[in-house]
């Protein structure tokens, strides 16, 4: 059985699923590779990969034909290199995790013919993910009714978001307990946009708390550079214990030991709140083409794991509303809690590697009669 290749584009939630996946097939004694892009550099530098290989992609643009002719240079160009890496590797099977740098290696694979699996970590399906379907064997999902995927022929299979192996180390860690007079633990975070919309809302949201429940706030914050010093003077002038970070290396270990958790609802957020069982206000990233961060949250809600909340709706006053009523009722945290654990697949990465090994074990069995 040859290696197997993982194609992500270069962010952390299309990467994370991958490196979960790629924790997982190491275990089994495999060797796996990762196409991806320059982007890479910046989350994926402890990638568990015998080699990565950026290669050239563009994200297609129907608005602008100069866009549109010079993204299709760089695509075939993408595609070309990908000849090589793959005539080099000689994968078993691939694995495509969404984005558009996953475009090139993937259809360059299935020209190849080279067996390949696509994962939709989110309740919509990608775009790139759209445009590979077809030349795909296996979609593997994260959600049973994921938009747009009805509309494929191809296998389905619901395997969840796998999630990393940190995160599975700490699901079976109960809900802390939440009695009177005892700190309440609150995480907030959002990548690099919603980090912003946060910090302008969140410190203003919580000094005007009752002191009761302010008195005992721990706040764990994400924030952008330029906004710390803001949001650090509003935290002192209201007596919270707070600490603050651009970004936050041991987050899992946070938001297991966290009461509530504030943040986007990107597909990585929500399977990992899931797993280790944490409520949380999700505010979906607006201006999203597919809004695909909304049906995320619209999922976790309908399953009672969390609270949908439109950032446009949203302002210091009515988040202190929505934290004075979740902050004061223990037994309603403890039962989002519960009902976001139902939802978590922690056996997620396992299910998506015996699809792997289903696909390589069928190919190696032909090639041995051929």
């Amino acid at each position: 059985m040859g290696p197997i290749m993982l194609m992500a584009g270069g962010t952390g939630g299309h990467l994370f699923p991958a490196m979960a996946l790629a924790e997982e097939l190491n275990r089994r004694g495999h060797e796996v590779h990762l196409a991806t892009d320059e982007r890479v550099e910046h989350y994926g530098q402890d990638f568990p990969a015998r080699e990565t290989h950026v290669i050239r992609s563009a994200t297609p643009s129907l608005r602008n034909p100069f866009k549109f002719v010079w993204g299709g240079m760089i695509i075939l160009a993408g595609m070309a290199q990908s000849v090589g890496v793959l005539s080099r590797v000689k994968p078993s099977v691939v694995v495509a995790f969404g984005g558009y740098p996953c475009f090139p290696p993937f259809l360059t694979a299935s020209l190849m013919r080279i067996p390949g699996v696509l994962h939709e970590q989110n309740a919509v399906l990608g775009r790139a993910n759209r445009a590979l379907a077809r030349f795909a064997d296996v979609l593997a999902l994260h959600f049973e009714d994921t938009r747009h995927a009805e509309t494929f022929s191809l296998r389905k299979e619901v395997t969840g978001n796998p999630v990393r192996d940190r995160v599975r180390k700490l699901a079976g860690v109960a809900y802390p307990e939440l009695g009177q007079g005892k700190p309440i633990r609150l995480v907030v975070f959002g990548g690099s946009q919603g980090a912003r919309a946060f910090s302008d809302i969140v410190p203003g949201a919580i000094t005007a708390l009752p002191e009761e429940l302010r008195s005992r706030l721990v706040v764990t914050q994400q924030c952008r550079a330029e906004d710390i010093d803001r949001v650090t003077a509003e935290y002192a002038a209201a007596k919270v214990s707070v600490e603050l970070g651009t970004f936050f290396t041991d987050l899992p270990e946070r938001i297991s030991r966290a009461h509530l958790v504030i943040g986007r609802a990107g597909a990585s957020t929500v399977a990992e709140l899931a797993v280790l069982g944490r409520p949380a206000i999700l505010v979906p990233l607006p201006g999203s083409l597919d809004q695909d961060q909304r049906a995320n949250a619209e999922v976790f809600e309908d399953a009672g794991g969390g609270w949908l909340v439109d950032q446009a709706t949203l302002s210091p006053q009515t988040l202190c509303t929505r934290l004075t009523d979740l902050l004061g009722n223990a037994e309603s945290l403890k039962s989002a809690a519960a009902a976001a654990k139902s939802v978590g697949h922690a056996d997620a990465v396992e299910r998506l590697a015996d699809i792997v090994e289903g696909l390589a074990e069928r190919r190696a069995k032909g090639s041995s009669k051929s």
